[in-house]
Formats: structure tokens, sequence, C-alpha cells
């Protein structure tokens, strides 16, 4: 008993003495496996079904739902970003009950989250989807797909919550198991299912399913382990409203991520559909997978980030939340400006990855190298978001979420177009790109100014 308390409280106590660089690299490279291979087996997904059924408007279909997909996530993000981030901060205050209520809350919260957008989702399936930009010729594609994926969900809210926590406290190495177990699965099974038993989308739906099934057993059993940092007890699941409002004030920014995500797909699937059709939205398939590779790397890295500098800000450690947060901003600013140049200058065999129509084709080559020019500057913005999201300040994490999706992407959107037709939907991206990281620049130098204020100054 004494080997495993001394070996949980290394895993914290290098949390605060360890050096950041071989911390964040320890925390992020798991991490960034994780997302990564979950992001690859998205792609091979649309890569399978793009070419398993010989029919343009399946990739169309498939784009529609992911607004869907999306709000599904927020809901489980709300819970899992929120009770990883108040456990790393309570786990640096040395405060280890109230973490484990925060983990015993968080359960009975992502059921009933889950069982409830999904009872909703099941009953409107179709005018939500039409909402989101559905064609008569996709439409029947991506409600067979979401039909068959939605039990899924909730399983996967449940597996992406305490995969965070697992993180959070100490398993960087066990939370990318997590993800490899489910993205390798998924990988086998939907080409089988497509093109070995031919069920059609439906396959790639089932495909998901039993790889959630699978992996939120494995994430879960981790918590029903005494020898974990943290595990369930009894006492800790009753629902506490101060617990609760913890969680969900931290999650709100990135819910409020992913449901900005959806909305801004809703209106700019309308916008495709007006400008180019079927196509145009096909092309946000290709857009919307090459860029989850990038964007994908860059969250791996802020999730490893999120314990070093959760616990370091709650125990009072401020030069190391610097040197931790410049290291994560640096990366994540060379691996978005990577992204960018690929999609400038390989456009076309990106494209031929997912669709077998010339049309598509073309129109996604002409969505790459517009989109692509400002996607340079998100891997630092993305970076300055979770810090803030970190270190619990909510409001200004949920903030810079909005710039770049709502607050500027709806103003371009009503103004661009117009002007410029499909080229300016497409034109909207790099703008917001170079917008919203100028706030967050802003923003982060007024915090960073503040906090040294404070270090200086512990009274004030």
């Amino acid at each position: 008993m004494s080997a495993v308390t001394t070996s949980n409280s290394d895993r914290l106590q290098e949390l605060g003495n360890a050096k950041v660089w071989r911390l964040l690299l320890k925390y992020s490279l798991p991490a960034v496996v994780g997302t990564v291979v979950m992001a690859v087996y998205n792609i091979i997904d649309s890569i399978v079904i793009g070419h398993a059924i010989d029919d343009p408007n399946v990739v169309s279909g498939i784009a529609v739902t992911f607004p869907v997909m999306n709000l599904a996530t927020a809901l489980g993000m709300l819970i899992g970003a929120g009770a990883s981030t108040r456990i790393s901060i309570v786990m640096g205050q040395d405060n280890k009950r109230m973490a484990e209520v925060i983990l015993g809350n968080s359960v009975q919260l992502t059921v009933i989250i889950g069982i409830t957008y999904m009872t909703l989702f099941a009953l409107f399936l179709t005018p939500i989807l039409k909402m989101f930009g559905a064609s008569e010729n996709s439409l029947p594609y991506a409600r067979e797909f979401l039909m068959w994926v939605l039990p899924g969900m909730v399983l996967m809210n449940l597996t992406f919550s305490y995969n965070n926590v697992m993180r959070a406290t100490g398993y960087p190495e066990k939370a990318m198991y997590t993800n490899l177990i489910g993205a390798g699965l998924n990988a086998i099974l939907a080409p089988l299912f497509l093109f070995g038993f031919h069920w059609g989308i439906k396959g790639a739906a089932i495909a998901t399913d039993i790889s959630m099934i699978v992996t939120s057993f494995f994430v879960m059993s981790h918590f029903f382990q005494k020898k974990s940092v943290l595990h369930f007890k009894r006492g800790t699941f009753a629902l506490n409203w101060h617990v609760i409002k913890s969680i969900l004030y931290i999650g709100m920014a990135p819910f409020m991520i992913n449901v900005a995500g959806s909305a801004i797909n809703a209106i700019v699937n309308n916008s495709l559909l007006q400008y180019g059709g079927d196509n145009a939205i096909a092309s946000v398939v290709v857009f919307n997978r090459f860029v989850t590779i990038f964007v994908m790397i860059v969250i791996g890295i802020c999730q490893g980030m999120q314990p070093i500098l959760g616990y370091n800000y709650g125990s009072g450690r401020i030069d190391r939340l610097f040197r931790t947060l410049w290291l994560a901003a640096g990366s994540g600013l060379c691996i978005t400006t990577i992204g960018s140049l690929l999609g400038a200058f390989n456009p076309q065999a990106i494209a031929s990855m997912f669709m077998q129509d010339s049309e598509q084709i073309e129109c996604a080559v002409n969505c790459l190298r517009i989109t692509t020019i400002g996607f340079w500057m998100v891997g630092f913005q993305i970076v300055g978001t979770n810090f803030f999201q970190s270190l619990g300040m909510a409001g200004k994490a949920v903030f810079l979420s909005l710039t770049r999706q709502i607050i500027f992407m709806i103003p371009m959107l009503l103004i661009l177009p117009p002007h410029f037709g499909l080229d300016g939907v497409w034109g909207c991206y790099p703008v917001c790109d170079m917008v919203a990281t100028t706030v967050t620049c802003i923003m982060l130098a007024v915090q960073l100014k503040k906090i040294k204020k404070e270090k200086l100054n512990p009274s004030v």
C-alpha cells in the first residue's frame, strides 16, 4: 500500500519539480499520439466511405453530419475538460477529497446529458440535418449514418471525459492507449464492414459504436482500481451543486468552441449550398479532415500542457507556468505552419485521397488553396485559448473561443460571399484566423503582465 502511495505522490510531485520541457514532452507526446490517431481514424472513415460507395453525394452527406457530431462532442467536453482542469487545480492545492467528489459527479453529469441529447437528436434528426445544410441528395446518407452512430456517442463522451481526467492525474501513456485501442479497432472494422460485408454507410457507424464500447470499458475500468491516483469511492457520486457549477464553468470554453463550430458549419454549409452546391459542401470534408490532423496535434500539446499549468498555477509556481506556455505556443505555431504549407502547395493529392469525382476534386483544390492561407496562425491561437482554460479563467477562454468562429466569422460570411461568390466563403477562413490570433496575442500579453504583477505583489 505504501508503495502505491509513494508512486502516486511522485506522479503529482513531478508536475511541480521536473524540468518543464521534459514534462511537456512526457505529457504531450502520448496526448498527441492519441489525438492524432483519433483524427486519422476519422480520416480513414471518410476515405473508406468516399471510395467504397460510388455516389458523390455520400461525401456531402458525411459533411453535414459533422455539426451534429460536434454538438455531441461539445457536451462531452463540457464535462471532461471542466472536470480535468478542476482536478488538476485542486490536486495542486493538495485537496484529494475534492478531486474524488469531482470525479464521482462527472459520471452522472455525462450520462444524464448524453441520454438527453441522444433522445432529442433521434426525434428531430431530419430537420436538424436540413438546418445544417443537407440537400435532398445528401440527406439519406447523413440520416442513415447518424441514426446508427448516435448510441455510441454517450460512450464516446464517457471515454473523452475520463481520458482527460486520467491524463490530468498522471497517466498520460494510459490515456494514449485508450485512443490507440479505439482508433485501431475502428480502422480494422470500418473497411471490413464496408468492403467485406457491404453494409454501406451504416457499416462505418457500427464500427465506430463497437470501438466506443471497448474504449469506454477500458478507460472507466481504470477508475475502479484502488491503485490509481484517483478512483471511485462511496459518497462521491451524490450531485453537488457547487462541484457541478465549477465543472460547467471551466468546461464552458471548449463546449462553446464546439457549439460555435456547429453553428458556423450550419451557416457555412448553407452558404456553400447557395454558391457552390453539393460539391462545395463535399470540399468541406477535405478541408476539415486535413486541418484536423494539425489541430489535433496542437490540442494534444494543450492536453499535455493543461495539468502542468493547472498544478503549478494552483501551487504558485508562476515561473514554470510561463515556461510551459511559451514552449507549447512555439510548438503549436510550428505545427500549423506545416499544415498551411502543405495545403497551399499540395492540394491536388490531398483532395484525391477523399474523392473520386473530378469536379469535386477541382472544387476541393480551390478550397484548400484559399482556406489554408492563414492556417499557420491557428496553433498559437489554440494554445492561447487553452492557457486561460487551464488556469480556470473560463470567461476569457470562452471569449477567445468565440472570436474566430462566431464574432468574426459570421460578419465575414455576410460580407464576402455576396461580392466574391464561393471564393468569398473560402476567404472568410484566413481573414478570421488573422483577426482572432491578433486578439489572442493582446489578451495574453495583458494577462501575463497581470500575473507577473501578482507574483511581485502577492497581497494585491
